[in-house]
């Protein structure tokens, strides 16, 4: 049973084997923050179960973003997409793993143990919406999972889960009640079994928001009622194609899909694209996500919410600040405040923030520049399957980065986007990834749409 099946059809959902098969695969998995028990509610959803990622504000739901810092925080509110969602007649089930405060590639920097991939227990789920994409592909019941992506934690965890995933463009989405990592570069997606279901996630969460003045007031279109197979002219850009590091099977998926879709009526053609190269876009996106961080994470001292400890044992509130952060950050959390405090300093600031603010905007004139030719932008998903878990807690924070090579660049330019399963490698998904222009969500839709066969 799908989305589609129970929005579009007569199916109903057994909340009770629902909730019963939700706590059996989380404790062989440990995808979920936080189970709650339901509730119902009326509306076009039709009582599906959603879940959020542990950033997203529920009311009276812990909200923890994955950090000790924030553990046993509830929030007095729900954020926008929640109550869209709960209006539109879905139930909530509660909240998914993350990498602290969205900063990871693989959910490992998780206070609350790390989630397993359900394709192989051994291996990472992706990041930093990890559990959002293991529920999915988890769970053979419809389903819609809330992720949120700063520099591709909604494509990473939809790849190495099997699942598709579709990040909107920048201000589709309210983020209102967002544990906030980046700003400038924060969107709320959807995750889902089918293009169907993510596109019906999406119209839900979708449109202006008087809590966010960086929404959009562009009307939102029906995108499940909208999809429809279509053609088109697509582009590979060369430095993806050149990239180090692709895994072999990852390459050979990709180079299959190309001919499904040229089979299927489409023209792909290779351009040059050359700040999407890992030797701009990635230093680019992380000078500016780590300064953003920085910024944000400033409010959690120990005084309004999260951690506390009693002021009077310290000496004065320096010390005492310091104490609640060391001991309620992880240390992904420390070394990106420690790199984004760095390079807003006085001296720094220009050297290096406003120069990726200036390769960011150049980035978003060469996406321009390509879509006055081309319907959409496709590479690889991810460069890798899954790694084992083990493997990936031995990496380096710089090779953890580079990973992110192949999605940061429509992250910082604030294109949508979405990846669909493609095929498997060593028994592992890999997805194929489709960037769109921006507010052409229909558009990267029906393409996947089309390379699915139509699978509702």
């Amino acid at each position: 049973m799908n989305v589609w099946e129970v929005v579009e059809g007569d199916k109903q959902v057994d909340h009770k084997e629902f909730l019963e098969q939700l706590k059996e695969k989380n404790e062989e998995l440990n995808f979920m923050r936080e189970i709650s028990e339901g509730e119902n509610n009326s509306g076009e959803l039709n009582n599906i179960p959603f879940v959020a990622k542990d950033a997203i504000c529920t009311k009276n739901t812990t909200t923890s973003a994955g950090s000790q810092i924030l553990e046993e925080y509830q929030p007095v509110f729900d954020a926008t997409v929640i109550e869209r969602l709960k209006s539109a007649g879905a139930s909530f089930y509660g909240k998914t793993q993350q990498d602290e405060f969205g900063f990871g590639t693989f959910s490992t920097n998780c206070a609350f143990g790390t989630p397993k991939n359900p394709h192989d227990e051994e291996r990472v789920v992706g990041g930093s919406s990890g559990g959002a994409g293991t529920i999915v592909a988890a769970m053979d019941q419809p389903l819609i999972s809330l992720g949120e992506s700063t520099g591709g934690s909604i494509t990473n965890p939809a790849a190495y889960n099997g699942v598709v995933g579709i990040t909107p463009t920048y201000g589709r989405v309210s983020r209102y009640g967002l544990v906030d990592y980046a700003n400038s570069l924060d969107k709320i997606g959807v995750l889902a079994k089918t293009v169907y279901g993510a596109a019906k996630g999406l119209e839900i969460i979708a449109g202006e928001d008087e809590n966010d003045q960086t929404t959009s007031s562009k009307e939102v279109p029906n995108y499940s009622e909208n999809l429809e197979e279509t053609k088109g002219k697509l582009a590979v850009p060369k430095q993806y194609l050149e990239l180090d590091g692709v895994e072999d099977g990852v390459m050979e998926n990709f180079q299959n899909s190309i001919k499904e879709l040229e089979e299927a009526g489409f023209t792909v053609e290779e351009v040059d694209m050359p700040l999407l190269s890992a030797d701009y876009s990635l230093p680019a996106y992380y000078v500016m996500a780590v300064s953003e961080a920085s910024t944000n994470l400033a409010k959690l001292s120990g005084m309004r919410y999260g951690l506390e400890f009693d002021p009077e044992d310290y000496e004065d509130f320096n010390e005492y600040f310091s104490d609640v952060r060391s001991k309620g950050f992880g240390e992904e959390a420390k070394r990106r405040i420690l790199l984004g405090t760095y390079t807003r300093q006085a001296g720094y600031r220009d050297q290096y923030y406003i120069k990726a603010v200036k390769v960011r905007t150049k980035i978003i004139s060469q996406y321009k520049e390509t879509f006055e030719e081309f319907d959409a932008v496709i590479s690889p998903s991810m460069p890798n399957i899954a790694p084992k878990i083990e493997e990936a807690e031995e990496m380096s924070p710089a090779e953890i980065y580079a990973i992110d090579t192949l999605t940061v660049g429509p992250n910082l330019a604030g294109m949508p986007m979405i990846s669909v399963p493609n095929g498997k490698s060593e028994g592992m998904p890999t997805g194929l990834h489709i960037v769109g222009d921006h507010f052409e969500e229909q558009k990267i839709l029906d393409i996947a749409y089309s390379f699915t066969g139509g699978d509702q």
